[in-house]
């Protein structure tokens, strides 16, 4: 008894494992976990700047808009995600999904590479609103943290760029003309749901989720700050 007892209270603190999480909501964390994976939530801000966001980018036209938009992806999605590949099949890597803390040294210094690229990039362009340059920054900022901070524990990408995501929105409607009210609320309840998926379909802790946000928010006040 004392033995099980000890396993259910370890296995309470990393988090629910996938067998214990019924069918229907692993399969629906983990969907929810891979559309807003990481790797696309810049891009996801970058959209809506461009395409939603009445000011932004007024009076641009839509080709200007997919060359933009096209830029972020490259390199804050495809070539963090190439990284990543080439070193599994590599074998530097032991799974595309970074399981274990010493997988993730290489693919975030290189992601902090290229974050950092298209930030100076962005920063030194006098077309792009501040708030563009601002997330830019944030997931550069985010990205040094998040290695620091995998030296100690394995934190959770996911629920850093949730932090991102949160925090922009959080200041875009805080310092906004014009009301911001529903996207704020579409971004905490999408930085909610991704934060309870990846308790539920990963081996993250509570510490590691809440560390992920804590270390997102603070990287968007950073930038705001510096910028």
């Amino acid at each position: 008894m004392m033995v099980f007892s000890e396993q259910n209270e370890q296995s309470a603190a990393q988090g629910a494992e996938p067998e214990q999480t019924p069918a229907p909501l692993r399969v629906f964390g983990h969907l929810l976990s891979f559309i807003f994976h990481p790797l696309f939530i810049p891009a996801y801000i970058t959209a809506f700047l461009l395409y939603l966001h009445p000011f932004a980018f007024a009076g641009e036209n839509e080709w200007y808009k997919t060359l933009k938009l096209a830029s972020v992806m490259v390199s804050t999605t495809l070539f963090p995600a190439f990284t990543v590949f080439l070193l599994k099949q590599l074998g530097f890597a032991g799974s595309i999904h970074l399981k274990e803390k010493k997988d993730r040294i290489i693919p975030i210094v290189a992601s902090m590479i290229f974050y950092f690229w298209i930030f100076y990039v962005s920063k030194n362009r006098p077309d792009n609103p501040p708030e563009l340059v601002q997330m830019l920054c944030a997931v550069f900022v985010s990205s040094i943290i998040a290695l620091t901070a995998n030296n100690f524990i394995k934190i959770s990408l996911h629920t850093i760029a949730m932090g991102v995501l949160a925090g922009f929105f959080i200041h875009l409607a805080w310092n906004s003309e014009i009301p911001m009210g529903m996207p704020l609320s579409i971004a905490l309840l999408i930085a909610g749901a991704v934060g309870t998926a990846r308790f539920a379909v990963s081996d993250h802790t509570v510490k590691e989720i809440v560390w992920g946000y804590a270390t997102g928010l603070a990287s968007m006040l950073i930038a705001v700050v510096a910028l």
